[in-house]
């Protein structure tokens, strides 16, 4: 079993930065890929960022690229996504994932097998 507990949501206004955290535990964190995911009001839940468990290989959703990094520090087993230069269009609940199989390309909603609750990130006009 598999524990996800993202921190780090907020309020911001746009322009502003925010850098989520995702804490794991239950696994050996180091040998599987993690990613985030978020969900806006109404719609369908999107990739944003995944990282394979090297921390080498990243892949980034066209709409984020250029303004969100994701990291890994395996020895705190913990994954970070920093957030610059948001926008209203970023407003969601990002969720933290887990997926065994360690390929960045392939990260999907259907392919994750650990979920974490979410983090609320709301980006005022």
């Amino acid at each position: 079993q598999v524990q996800l507990l993202e921190s780090g949501g907020g309020l911001v206004q746009t322009g502003d930065s925010l850098r989520l955290s995702c804490a794991a535990s239950g696994r050996t964190f180091s040998n599987y890929a993690m990613g985030w995911f978020r969900q806006a009001p109404g719609k369908e839940r999107d990739f944003v960022a995944a990282i394979d468990k090297s921390g080498i290989n990243t892949n980034y959703a066209d709409s984020v690229k250029g303004r969100f990094t994701i990291t890994r520090d395996n020895v705190k087993n913990t994954v970070y996504l920093q957030m610059n230069s948001l926008t209203p269009e970023d407003t969601a609940v990002y969720a933290c994932a887990l997926d065994f199989r360690n390929d960045v390309s392939r990260f999907t909603v259907g392919g994750v097998d650990y979920w974490g609750q979410g983090t609320q990130v709301t980006v005022s006009s």
